[in-house]
């Protein structure tokens, strides 16, 4: 049955809620809502310049976060699994956000089903590893995180292409070229059951990557732009320092993502920009 509450409306609801447990079964309700038409309209409702957050896990600053190492113990374990329910969380927020402010420009209706895709993913993500959490006797909130992948999405707020650029194409890339060296060593520590999570999360972030590509290359037609020099651009405006490789050529090609675009920033400095002095 349609509802008369708009989808920008639903989506900004949904961003202000603290709890992430409740925020993850949000969306995983408004996304089927979504599918079976209850929406629609899209609306012109402005997201939350920040969403909400529990009030754990605490948040500090990258360098502050202890480093997560992979071992037969638990703790390594936990401090791994906890960290990647951390960045899905945030990307939920990210899918969100991408769905609802960014109206203005008058997206086609696919725009919105392939982000809320996005977002009911990685909320099923984010419940897979709450439940992997319990079963190492841990659960979200228990160990300090960072804002970083906020912060990002703070940077880019103002432009849908620096947006694009930056979060499926910097940010979660970057996921493809780790993720498959985590689950090795999670195999070798006889954590099946996170391995399999992780494999699971690998296969999905391939077809994310796809979609911030696919709209990524959308946006820049609509304004006659070069995808590869302007992401070019874009990366060295908004991204600090080079890519790191070495990269997952095969799981970036699967996602469309060719080499022409991520190889020259990870070898020349002089396509950034350089770093403002403070104060």
């Amino acid at each position: 049955m349609p509802t008369a509450q708009t989808l920008t409306t639903a989506l900004a609801e949904v961003l202000r809620v603290d709890c992430a447990q409740d925020k993850a079964i949000a969306v995983r309700q408004l996304v089927a809502q979504w599918q079976d038409g209850s929406f629609t309209t899209i609306g012109k409702t402005t997201p939350p310049a920040r969403p909400g957050r529990p009030e754990r896990p605490q948040l500090r600053p990258p360098r502050e976060v202890p480093r997560r190492r992979i071992t037969k113990t638990p703790d390594g374990r936990i401090a791994l699994v906890h960290a990647i329910a951390h960045i899905e969380l945030n990307a939920i927020d990210l899918a969100l956000d991408m769905a609802c402010r960014y109206v203005a420009h008058r997206l086609p209706r696919d725009f919105y089903t392939d982000w809320l895709s996005v977002a009911d993913d990685e909320a099923r993500h984010f419940l897979m590893l709450s439940e992997r959490l319990a079963g190492l006797d841990a659960a979200y909130g228990d160990l300090p995180a960072h804002d970083g992948l906020w912060q990002a999405a703070q940077e880019t707020a103002h432009d849908l292409l620096a947006r694009l650029a930056i979060a499926p194409l910097v940010l979660e890339a970057r996921g493809l070229d780790v993720t498959p060296a985590m689950i090795d060593r999670l195999r070798e520590a006889g954590d099946d059951a996170s391995a399999d999570a992780f494999a699971i999360i690998m296969h999905d972030e391939v077809g994310h990557v796809g979609v911030g590509k696919t709209w990524f290359d959308y946006a820049c037609g609509l304004q006659r732009l070069d995808p590869v020099s302007t992401w070019h651009r874009l990366v060295g405006t908004y991204f600090r320092g080079p890519l790191k490789p070495p990269f997952n050529i095969t799981a970036r090609e699967a996602a469309g993502f060719a080499a022409a675009f991520y190889q020259p920033m990870s070898e020349r400095s002089d396509l950034f920009a350089p770093p403002t002095e403070a104060g």
